[in-house]
């Protein structure tokens, strides 16, 4: 952080100093950079952080949003990596969950997919038929395509320019001039104008004009209880001891796909991974149940069904596909009536995050006149099943972790990790809502809160317990009996 200041021209506040008050005011629930500057004005503590100094809301906000940008990773990583040699987490095990805070954008400045693909369809096939049109009038040769290939936004400019050029030395009717001129001045530029929004879209399927970096997503915190779609963030953490180990901001609503690039930026951030991942049902998916069991990972990630399956009406349905007789060998399953469901085909299906995986597909010969159709099948013709079998290996074996002791153990403080951290900070410190715009800027800012998180609960710690490692090694003689605390290496102090 320091390199990024090259000296000269006026003289600047320190960064240290900078970095501590804007720390202490989000550890005291002040984010706003007009606040924060009043509390230099005003509060004593502030002012002896300061060391009397007083920077307006305008530096504030410049050093939280520009000069943290490319150094505040590095500090957040060195805050855990003194939990760390202070005992207070392991990095053995990470509890993940996710939860969505909504940007400072406007929530009515929406962008849709669909919307400018339906209407970026219409303009171009609108284009197409006046250019065709225009080259039919002026004997030009056509530059259509097959309908199977699309023109891009440049080779209708180029075609508008020719016919243009055309024109300015034939007569040609003035309901033609007419249009071909709206196309260049109105269709054209509207071309380009939805080929930027989808760029800026990407994969998503909507963004906020005032914050192109936020997704509309659903959110808790639904005042009007209509649930309207406001534009937000995706934030993941995971947590040891109530400590923010790690943590990353995606634009995906949905936890599923950020499980991968989540334990990824955990191994970049400590040149390691933890031996121990805990998650809930939103993340279990074939695509990250093949990552999880790759390296030497023990993976407590339940699936949907999880607890469904552990219930009596569950197993007592004998018409569920998951609980038909399979044949391995002959590869076929068997209803409760005695009839067998042969292989047909394997198909492969594609997801949102381009991950394929395989179905294989099983049909029953003769469903007509079974006395027990209507419990089993509701189709018209016979009954047809579609089995993931690479799927339901994997959760073979999560269903055998899940019911070991060491997971009734994460099981028990799986709601008392993520869950207590983000009530802590949304509810407790009232952090509903980000103040700066983009990706890089709410990354910012939730570790400003994520630090200041960690820092509160050190000086808790340290204030119950008292200090130095010889209290602390008093405190961890409580968990001495309990087995999977030696695994996981952690001193349980919160």
């Amino acid at each position: 952080m320091l390199a990024s200041y090259k000296g000269g021209g006026n003289s600047c506040f320190h960064p240290r100093m900078m970095l501590k008050v804007l720390l202490y005011a989000y550890l005291n629930n002040i984010y706003s950079s007009r606040k924060i500057e009043r509390q230099l004005q005003e509060h004593i503590h502030y002012m002896w952080l300061s060391g009397g100094a007083r920077p307006d809301f305008r530096t504030i906000n410049y050093f939280r949003g520009k000069r943290l940008k490319d150094s505040f990773d590095a500090i957040f990583t060195r805050v855990v990596e003194l939990l760390h040699s202070e005992g207070f987490v392991s990095l053995e095990v990470q509890y993940i969950d996710g939860t969505k805070i909504e940007s400072v954008a406007n929530k009515y400045t929406f962008v849709w997919r669909g919307s400018i693909e339906t209407y970026d369809t219409r303009l171009r096939e609108k284009t197409r038929r006046i250019l065709s049109e225009a080259e039919e009038v002026l004997e030009m040769e056509s530059h259509e395509t097959r309908p199977d290939e699309e023109l891009s936004v440049e080779e209708f400019q180029a075609r508008t320019s020719r016919i243009k050029e055309k024109m300015n030395s034939t007569d040609v009717p003035k309901k033609i001039k007419k249009a071909v001129e709206k196309t260049a001045k109105e269709y054209i530029p509207k071309m380009l104008e939805y080929e930027r929004a989808l760029d800026i879209m990407g994969k998503r399927n909507s963004y906020s004009k005032t914050d192109e970096d936020a997704t509309f997503m659903r959110m808790k915190e639904d005042a009007m209880k209509n649930g309207q779609l406001k534009p937000g963030y995706n934030i993941q953490i995971a947590t040891e001891n109530q400590f923010i180990t790690n943590y990353a901001v995606y634009h995906r609503p949905t936890d599923t796909l950020t499980l991968i690039p989540f334990l990824e930026s955990f191994e970049k951030r400590y040149g390691r991974q933890s031996r121990v991942v805990v998650a809930d049902s939103g993340y279990g998916s074939e695509q990250n149940y093949e990552y999880l069991f790759g390296p030497n990972l023990i993976p407590y990630v339940k699936y949907n069904m999880f607890h469904q399956e552990q219930k009596r009406k569950y197993k007592k349905n004998a018409f569920l596909v998951q609980n038909l007789f399979y044949n391995p060998k002959g590869n076929y399953y068997v209803c409760p009536m005695g009839q067998y469901l042969f292989f047909i085909r394997e198909e492969k299906r594609k997801s949102d995050a381009g991950y394929i995986s395989q179905v294989s597909i099983y049909r029953a010969a003769k469903c007509l006149g079974c006395p027990v159709r209507g419990l089993c099948n509701k189709a018209m013709g016979n009954r047809q099943i579609e089995v993931n079998h690479t799927l339901n290996r994997y959760k073979e074996k999560i269903r055998y972790m899940l019911n070991s002791e060491e997971w009734i153990f994460h099981r028990k403080k799986r709601p008392v990790e993520p869950e207590a951290v983000f009530a802590d900070i949304k509810e407790a410190g009232k952090f509903r809502r980000f103040r700066l715009r983009g990706i890089n800027g709410v990354g910012i800012e939730f570790g400003l809160k994520a630090i200041a998180h960690n820092i509160k609960k050190i000086a808790a710690c340290r204030g119950k317990y008292g200090f130095g490692w010889d209290n602390l090694q008093k405190v961890i003689s409580n968990y001495a009996k309990n087995p999977f605390l030696k695994h996981e290496g952690s001193l349980r102090v919160a």
